[in-house]
Formats: structure tokens, sequence, C-alpha cells
């Protein structure tokens, strides 16, 4: 299972879901960073100080962050999508086949609603 560091921009409904899955999931609320305006390059920092992957919705930044090779430990981003149940088994699905995510970014996109007839 991963050691994520959700960041703030997370529900508590998604990591409730996680966590279901067995993932340990610390948030910024968790680790007194909440509500604080903490710049997307610190969060990345500190849950790169902790060891976890950030999981988050915030993907321009933390794709920038990567493709500019600041260095951490896992980046899982993911388009919203209400139904987080089904989000947090597309997110668990993505990170299974990896022993380490570090340095790695994954992209968990929702999948595209039928169109009506």
């Amino acid at each position: 299972m991963v050691a994520f560091y959700a960041d703030e921009n997370v529900t508590d409904e998604l990591v409730q879901a996680l966590r279901g899955y067995g993932h340990d999931v610390l948030t910024s609320f968790d680790d007194g960073r909440a509500n604080q305006g903490i710049d997307d390059p610190d969060v990345l920092a500190r849950a790169t100080q902790l060891g976890r992957v950030v999981v988050t919705n915030d993907r321009w930044d933390y794709h920038r962050l990567h493709e500019q090779g600041t260095p951490h430990d896992g980046i899982v981003t993911y388009t919203d999508d209400s139904d987080y149940p089904a989000l947090a088994a597309r997110i668990d699905a993505a990170v299974a086949p990896h022993l380490s995510l570090t340095g790695l970014l994954l992209k968990v996109i929702r999948p595209s609603r039928p169109q009506k007839p």
C-alpha cells in the first residue's frame, strides 16, 4: 500500500475511500499545514521529507514541478470526480503495479461519460 500525502484540495470522502483500500493517507490538515496558503513546492517538499506520495487534483502545478525535475517520492494527480469510491479505485489501480513511485507522476483521469442519443 502507498503512504500518501493529501494536499488541502483533497476531500475527506476521497481520503476515507483511499484508506478503505488500505492506503496510509496523511492529510495536510492532520499535518497541521491546512488553510495556510502553503505553496505547492513546499507541500511537495514536505511530502518528500516524510517519504510520502502527493495526491492532488491541483494537476497543472504538480505536473510543472515534476517536469522541472523537482525531486519527489511520487505524485498522483486526478481529475475531479464526485464518485469518490470510483475515483479511489482508479487511484488504487494506478499505483498498484509500482513497487516504488519515487520520481513518478501518475495521472488518473475520470472516464468520459457516455453521450446520450
